[in-house]
């Protein structure tokens, strides 16, 4: 059983560190995105400014400022908390699926994840449950 919880843990560690990863550069790319917008809007305004600019010798009044919305929000709100679903009993698992879980052990020991003696002891605890 220690191979198989080795195992279990190498997963894990891997699914983390994939995650975390995914999630620096979905940071990383909104943040880009967000600054190419607002350079895209500074470019059009200036140039939009330049156009419309009123002649020199005409009196001008300056617009009253404009209220903006405020910047996006960067990181996603904290995760809502849920009730635990409530515990069911579930039925016996069919032929096939034991026959399933041995091949999987039987992959496991292939790889070198299992040694003989774990996978004589899960494949005898699968057998007689």
């Amino acid at each position: 059983m220690p191979g198989l919880v080795r195992g279990m843990v190498r997963t894990a560690a891997v699914v983390g560190t994939a995650t975390a990863t995914r999630n620096a550069v979905d940071r990383h790319q909104a943040e880009k995105n967000a600054r190419a917008y607002a350079n895209a809007v500074n470019t059009v305004n200036q140039e939009t400014t330049q156009q419309y600019a009123p002649p020199p010798q005409q009196q001008y009044y300056a617009p009253p400022p404009q209220q903006y919305a405020p910047p996006p929000q960067q990181y996603a709100p904290p995760p809502q908390q849920y009730e635990a679903p409530p515990q069911m009993e579930y039925a016996p698992a069919p032929q096939d699926d034991m026959i399933s879980q041995l091949e999987r052990l039987g992959a496991l020991k292939a790889q070198g994840v299992l040694t003989e003696e774990e996978f004589a002891a899960a494949k005898q605890k699968l057998l007689t449950a």
